[in-house]
């Protein structure tokens, strides 16, 4: 069979395992697949198009023979393992925070920026799940009206802290149901002093918090939008909430435009024929997005869509995507798809 080699860094993992699915629902040629993660993993048997794939240590020599690595085992792996991929003539797609600010690395979402991928020399960055969903709703309204101005606050799923946050979710509302105690030991950020209950109490933290009392989630945010509109003008700021749904962030996104014909009626025709969207806008009938139908798509919902009352030529919108999907593994196979499509799919030498 012709095609790609293709290894799945973190396999086992919440992202891990639907870069999998994705990656066996995709376009792209692929002639094998390798499963690579921990030593403590390493051994599991784990499904691709039913034939039966042993995860393997990771190890610098893993990528000896490899075409395309997805990377989604956490920042430090990527680090460490990611020059040694490279190295190797393997293409990086890599999900972790460890390269989208570095100024040589393309950070990519394929509906926003995918020109950006013919700057890529090896290694190419999946942005943050919350600020994926965003610019996918605002990059059609952002080339027909400009945008000046963007205040986000997110709804965000346990499911981004990994598969220990939702168990924790369901073992602890459990218990609070059931009247027990019950001591929390990953939310909202597993190696932290401090943990807190997720069980019907949305936490205002996630991520660390950095010096100037923004969370590391909310810096991320910010200037990813920035480099991803490639628009350090355009005013970001964000707030990002930790809510007890297992899986789909929900945003709610107040923007100014700079043009002064912007209207409802206008932003929902871009947004209906806008790549990756899905218009869910009619209040006469309650339909507008929700986290249980996103959950599992690939799309990115956005409704609610209405003028600000105070503020000339600014609107708020409603966006609800699947973290799993569109803000991370979805997305990184998209970014391998277009490189395929692009002639890109090569280290550059």
């Amino acid at each position: 069979m012709n095609g790609y080699r293709v290894a799945v860094v973190g396999a086992t993992g919440a992202v891990g395992t639907r870069m999998i699915e994705m990656l066996e629902q995709s376009t792209l040629p692929i002639a094998s697949v390798k499963y690579l993660a921990s030593k403590r993993s390493a051994g599991k048997v784990l499904k691709f198009k039913k034939q039966d794939i042993v995860v393997e240590e990771l190890v610098p020599e893993s990528f000896e023979g490899i075409d395309l690595a997805l990377f989604s085992a956490g920042g430090g792996v990527s680090k460490k393992f990611a020059p040694e991929a490279i190295k190797r003539g393997t293409v990086v797609v890599d999900n972790t925070s460890a390269f989208r600010m570095d100024p040589e690395v393309p950070l990519v979402v394929p509906e926003v920026n995918e020109d950006a991928l013919y700057q890529h020399k090896g290694l190419i960055a999946n942005p943050n799940c919350s600020t994926i969903q965003m610019v996918v709703a605002l990059e059609p309204l952002r080339k027909a009206f400009g945008l000046k101005k963007v205040i986000v606050t997110t709804l965000q799923a346990v499911s981004g802290a990994g598969n220990r946050a939702i168990q924790e979710l369901h073992d602890e509302t459990e218990a609070v149901l059931k009247g027990k105690s019950y001591e929390p030991q990953v939310l909202p950020v597993a190696g932290a002093k401090k943990h807190y209950q997720i069980a019907f109490n949305p936490l205002a933290q996630i991520d660390v918090f950095e010096d100037d009392g923004y969370t590391h989630e909310e810096w991320k945010m910010i200037h990813e939008t920035k480099k991803i509109m490639s628009d350090e003008d355009i005013q970001v700021t964000a707030t990002c909430i930790r809510v007890p749904v297992a899986i789909a962030h929900s945003e709610s996104v107040w923007f100014e435009v700079e043009k002064t014909d912007a209207t409802v009626t206008k932003i929902h025709e871009l947004l209906q024929s806008a790549p990756g969207v899905v218009l869910e806008d009619d209040p006469d009938n309650q339909l507008f997005p929700q986290a249980v139908n996103a959950a599992g798509k690939k799309d990115t919902f956005v409704g609610r869509v209405r003028p600000d009352q105070e503020q000339p030529n600014a609107f708020h919108l409603y966006c609800v995507s699947d973290n799993l999907l569109k803000g991370a593994a979805w997305n990184s196979v998209q970014i391998a798809e277009r490189l395929h499509a692009m002639n890109l799919l090569r280290v550059p030498k």
